[in-house]
């Protein structure tokens, strides 16, 4: 969920000093090849957004000597779906972030999703809203909306700050900074669904200029984003259609191993090599490697060598937020007439935004609702039981209607993201102190291993649009590389130093 900003202030990142390699070549002897026994020309590690654009990308420059590796069963990602009380919903990616303004700018996403004709429905985050509270149903929608103008001032500060040459401070410091500090529980549930409910992380956990940057470069068209609009995935096929769909326009089955878990990567100047668990391997020219941040923050895949100091900070530097739905069906409707509901507790983040699907355009009849907690919260309740979780969401809904006798759901659901050894988390977040050199480095090759993926994308890390962008733009240097045109290093600081000593 983003916000439809009034104004706007144009900026760009800061950054700091630092020792930068650009432009270097990468050795490109064919001769060199000779001495490397390859399966394959480009290894793609990964099945989501970032490598099935990738390979697609590859198969349009004429390279079809790939190969793409998932560890699931399917394409997709975390663009998963799941069947849930006789329909589907998404446990992860849900909604297109962002369409298209007039002959503007278009999300690929949004094309693709046209393409193959998904069905969608917009949502309303500000004209469908009820509020609640620890006595029942409060009335405070102005606190919202309050909320939401915050943000507008939030964004235009940040830029400011930008074009004075001030350093970031953290969204928590932007918000204090501008008067903006929640003093109550409606306030702190406002802001929570202004923000947190969208980067996965507190305001504390996050720059303010990145976060500001992100929102406008998505939304708001006169910064050059695609549109304030949000259209939910309702398809019953799930939302991981347009990307299964897309593949099988060009992806050749010999050129796909599914079920294919990586163990290790082994990188070099002449070659990559992936080892699978079933101890198989396949050897390649170069590799993309399309995992998410999380798993290149934890030791579920060793990479042999160990990556360079530059790269290494910037992988420990950037955070990873998690995202988590946890689904309910009941019997019949009991719940608001709107699209959402803002529950505030005197526990910042404690299960505060729900959201019915059973309504006229999404899911109706079908007595769904989920609700949505986010960072450190979800990260709690992954140690919890299903039952433990079931029984404090049933908590709070019968919180919000003291006077109705709520039924035990008949159907419950929530994903796990934080501890999926796949993932680590939903997506990335841009934190306090990672500063674009830090970004440069995070995107940076190491030899002929490249690294794409949402979290690669300075402009929308966190969209699927990001990841779709960083697919293409990545495997277009591979391409480069292969056919012999200008094989460069990307941007990489071998140290990121300080303007000024503290």
């Amino acid at each position: 969920m983003h916000l439809q900003l009034k104004r706007l202030t144009p900026f760009v990142l800061l950054s700091l000093t630092g020792l930068r390699v650009q432009g270097s070549a990468i050795p490109n002897q064919e001769a060199r090849y000779n001495s490397v026994k390859s399966t394959t020309k480009v290894l793609v590690l990964g099945g989501g957004v970032a490598g099935v654009i990738a390979a697609r990308t590859l198969h349009e420059q004429g390279i079809n000597d790939f190969v793409l590796v998932e560890a699931r069963d399917e394409l997709g990602g975390r663009l998963q779906s799941t069947p849930f009380g006789g329909h589907v919903v998404e446990l992860g990616a849900n909604w297109i972030q962002g369409t298209q303004t007039g002959t503007g700018p278009v999300n690929p996403i949004w094309a693709l999703v046209k393409k193959h004709g998904l069905k969608t429905h917009i949502s309303d985050f500000y004209g469908s809203l009820r509020t609640f509270d620890e006595t029942g149903e409060g009335h405070f929608v102005d606190v919202f909306n309050t909320a939401v103008d915050n943000f507008d001032e939030y964004v235009n500060y940040s830029g400011e700050r930008i074009s004075q040459n001030l350093v970031d401070l953290t969204a928590r410091s932007t918000y204090d900074f501008t008067g903006k500090r929640p003093r109550n529980a409606h306030e702190m549930a406002a802001e929570y669904m202004n923000f947190d409910w969208e980067y996965a992380q507190t305001p504390p956990q996050s720059s303010g200029i990145a976060t500001a940057r992100n929102s406008n470069l998505t939304f708001e068209p006169d910064a050059g984003g695609f549109s304030d609009d949000n259209y939910l995935s309702i398809d019953q096929r799930g939302y991981k259609t347009f990307l299964q769909q897309e593949a099988k326009s060009f992806l050749k089955p010999k050129r796909l191993r599914l079920n294919t878990l990586v163990k290790s990567v082994e990188w070099s100047a002449s070659g990559v090599k992936a080892v699978f668990h079933d101890r198989s391997s396949i050897s390649a020219d170069y590799a993309i490697c399309t995992f998410s941040l999380g798993v290149l923050k934890n030791d579920d895949v060793k990479f042999k060598p160990d990556f360079p100091d530059f790269k290494a900070e910037a992988i420990a530097s950037m955070t990873m937020g998690t995202y988590t739905k946890i689904f309910l069906q009941f019997p019949n409707k009991f719940w608001f007439d709107t699209e959402f509901a803002l529950y505030a507790d005197s526990e910042r983040g404690r299960y505060p935004v729900w959201q019915s699907l059973d309504m006229e355009g999404f899911l109706p009849g079908s007595g769904i609702i989920f609700v949505t907690v986010t960072g450190d919260y979800s990260e709690r309740i992954e140690a919890l039981s299903d039952e433990e979780v079931k029984a404090e969401c049933m908590d709070v809904l019968r919180t919000m209607y003291p006077n109705i006798t709520i039924p035990e759901p008949l159907d419950f659901k929530f994903p796990r993201w934080y501890n999926d050894p796949l993932y680590r988390g939903s997506y990335s977040n841009w934190p306090p102190g990672f500063v674009r050199q830090h970004h440069d480095n995070l995107r940076a090759n190491v030899e002929r291993l490249y690294f794409a993926g949402e979290a690669t994308s300075q402009n929308y890390y966190g969209y699927l649009h990001g990841a779709y962008f960083e697919g293409r733009d990545i495997a277009s240097t591979v391409a480069k590389c292969i056919q012999g045109n200008n094989c460069m290093l990307l941007d990489r600081y071998e140290e990121v130093k300080n303007s000024v000593p503290y």
